[in-house]
């Protein structure tokens, strides 16, 4: 705790300087508030569209509008950003004259609000973004000055007034003057034509365009303008030229691909009517009609062709196989026992039971009669007769059904050279209905955008939308007064602070006990306080006798030196004190004075003054002998000495002192001095060296000091 008092002494020395710093400091900030000019800020919000959300309604649209994009919000900031985009919003806007009422410090910006209006024509560029000064001097007259000229033109409202490189018309804002009581126009004002470079640069420098957050399509549009309508303006109409940008954009993005997709429709039109004409004419060369339906067809056919040729093979090998069984047993015909089965017409066998029923009869005339008789012999030839017509009935049988085969086998090989190049075909017809199919898909798509474009063409409207427009401000946003007041009281006292401490830190005085402690191994005798009334000194010192003699200072014939380090009188104080409280317990005291301070405040008999230059040759023996001679009749001795700094008999008095009183002056005494002064006692083995701390916890006010440096001041100027 008491450390902290210590490093706080000089801030609490220095309040009044902080005080005023401060006060200072915001009285600045006030008088630059009052002259500095105010920026207010307008904001617009601007909701882009979303192709992947909306409300029920505009899906129609969102789903048909094949320009819509999901773009970045970056990309869209970029956009608004454009030189393309401002430029085209500041052509709809009356920022390209300002005009200005001149003031003692600073100029204000009039807008609509100013008395009289301006329009230039120029020839050149070089009349653009110059300040023009303009003295009315009535309610008629007024005087122009060029830029960097002292003299001026003479003009009248309403009359054009010619400059190098274009003309002026000036003439009074009636609507203005008349709208408001007690106009003031007679000033002067100021007022500038500014390039389209120039004006653009004035905006970007002040517009931010920024994203509400990077998943949320707002994005937020800020200006800062002198001029709180312009502000509200720009940002209102930045937003409402984007809209119309994009919905124009979308207009000839969408015009452009209707008349690109009319002509790719036509294209694709006559592609798709020649691919048809292709498919027509192979289909009637090639005598197709439908290939799939033709192939099963003549399949079915040939399969059934081949059943019935597998049919008649069957019945051909059976009656082939019975003409060679009865050619090989004619002879014996009926003898032979065919299988018919192959051969059953019902001709056959009718004939087959008339040669067996003959065969019966003949067994029955051969019963009656011989071979030779008529009538077995008429019975023989009728059975020859039906045995030789079977036979060739078979044969022919047999010819007929080979006749069958190969009109059958002819027949599965013509029906089989349908498919004699069927491969080919197949893949022509693929070839030909791929490409019509292609054309014909791509005609229908070209079709279905152009629905879809001319949707978007004719629906002219845009799903941005500006969800919050920007008002016009009622208070700046720079600067802020409180908080310039603020921050001007907190750096005044921050810098008062800082000086206080840099001009403590610079002075490096003893100021209190740490710093000696802290700086030297000799111990402190005492600490004498700062007295203000003089009834207070001899008690004070009195106590500190006291002090001395507790802690073994004060022995019979002791000599005490008092000395400081730069000046003498920075220790009279003490020696003359000193000797009182010694007198006033009673004791003896003889007063030795190294400086002659002392003379007139101590009896002759008891004072010593060495203060002549002519002692400077004694040695210190003599000085030993010559002070131990008087203090035989005394108690103790006070030495009055020189300052160290002096260095002429100051160390050597040091040097035969019983007990070394060094007076330290917080107020006064530097730092290093203690540091100076252990070193001189290690270096001349000064005995008993001892700090005596003055003016102990004095911490006096900056307006005490000044005070007592005006009075030296003043009392140097006076003597």
């Amino acid at each position: 705790m008491n450390e902290n008092i210590r490093l706080l002494k000089p801030l609490f020395r220095g309040l009044p300087i902080i005080v005023l710093v401060v006060l200072l400091s915001v009285l600045f900030a006030k008088k630059y508030l009052n002259y500095v000019t105010p920026m207010y800020e307008s904001t617009a919000k601007l909701r882009l569209a979303d192709v992947h959300e909306g409300v029920p309604g505009a899906n129609l649209f969102k789903d048909l509008d094949v320009f819509a994009s999901s773009n970045k919000i970056a990309t869209e900031i970029e956009v608004l950003k454009s030189d393309n985009l401002i430029s085209k919003t500041l052509n709809q806007l009356p920022f390209g004259t300002e005009i200005y009422r001149k003031g003692g410090m600073r100029s204000s910006e009039l807008f609509h609000d100013s008395p009289f209006q301006i329009e230039g024509t120029f020839q050149t560029d070089k009349a653009y973004d110059k300040l023009y000064g303009l003295k009315i001097t009535s309610n008629s007259q007024f005087i122009l000055m060029k830029p960097e000229e002292k003299t001026g033109i003479k003009g009248t409202f309403g009359k054009p007034i010619s400059i190098d490189g274009g003309k002026f018309l000036i003439s009074l804002n009636e609507d203005f003057i008349n709208s408001k009581k007690n106009v003031k126009i007679i000033d002067d004002y100021e007022f500038e034509f500014l390039s389209k470079e120039k004006l653009m640069a004035k905006i970007n420098k002040n517009l931010d365009i920024v994203s509400v957050d990077k998943d949320v399509p707002v994005i937020r549009i800020n200006l800062k303008n002198a001029v709180p309508e312009k502000a509200s303006l720009f940002v209102n109409k930045l937003a409402e030229m984007y809209i119309k940008d994009y919905i124009e954009g979308k207009y000839r993005a969408a015009n452009t691909t209707v008349d690109f997709l009319n002509t790719e429709i036509d294209n694709a039109d006559e592609k798709l009517s020649t691919s048809e004409e292709n498919i027509q004419n192979y289909r009637d060369e090639r005598n197709i009609i439908n290939v799939t339906q033709e192939t099963e067809t003549d399949l079915r056919k040939i399969s059934q062709l081949k059943i019935q040729q597998t049919n008649m093979k069957m019945n051909l090998d059976a009656i082939k196989d019975l003409n060679k069984y009865i050619a090989s047993g004619k002879d014996n015909y009926l003898d032979l026992a065919a299988n018919f089965e192959a051969f059953t017409d019902l001709l056959s066998t009718e004939m087959v039971k008339n040669m067996k029923k003959l065969q019966s009869d003949k067994k029955d005339l051969l019963l009656t009669y011989t071979p030779e008789h008529e009538k077995v012999r008429i019975v023989d030839q009728k059975i020859k007769d039906l045995t030789d017509y079977q036979i060739e009935s078979i044969k022919n049988t047999e010819k007929n059904l080979q006749v069958k085969y190969d009109d059958l086998s002819n027949d599965i090989a013509e029906s089989e050279k349908v498919f004699i190049g069927l491969p080919e075909k197949e893949k022509m017809l693929n070839i030909l209905n791929r490409d019509f199919n292609m054309y014909e898909k791509n005609y229908n798509f070209l079709n279905e955008k152009r629905i879809e474009a001319e949707i978007a063409r004719s629906a002219k409207i845009a799903f941005h939308k500006i969800i919050s427009p920007g008002e016009v401000p009622k208070s700046p946003v720079s600067p802020i007064r409180g908080i310039i007041i603020v921050v001007a009281a907190f750096l005044g006292l921050l810098g008062s602070i800082i000086l206080i401490y840099i001009v403590h830190i610079a002075k490096a005085k003893v100021n209190d006990a740490f710093t000696i402690e802290k700086n030297s191994t000799i111990p402190i005798a005492f600490s004498t306080p700062f007295i203000k009334k003089n009834e207070s000194v001899l008690d004070n010192f009195l106590k500190e006798a006291i002090q001395m003699e507790l802690k073994g200072m004060i022995q019979k014939q002791s000599i005490i030196v008092v000395s400081s380090y730069d000046k003498s009188k920075h220790h009279v104080f003490h020696s003359i004190n000193l000797v009182k409280a010694f007198v006033a317990q009673g004791r003896k005291v003889l007063v030795v004075d190294a400086t002659g301070q002392l003379e007139g405040t101590i009896a002759k008999n008891d004072y010593l003054n060495y203060a002549d230059n002519r002692f400077l040759s004694y040695t210190k023996t003599v000085f030993q002998d010559e002070i131990k001679s008087k203090l035989k009749d005394y108690d103790l001795c006070l030495i009055n000495n020189q300052s160290i700094n002096e260095d002429k008999l100051g160390l050597l008095f040091m040097s035969i002192a019983s007990q070394n009183l060094m007076i330290l002056d917080s107020r006064k005494t530097a730092e290093k001095s203690v540091i100076k002064i252990e070193l001189l006692k290690d270096e001349y083995k000064l005995p008993n060296v001892w700090f005596v701390l003055n003016k102990a916890g004095y911490n006096p006010s900056v307006f005490v000091e000044i005070k007592k440096i005006w009075n030296k001041y003043i009392r140097k100027q006076n003597t």
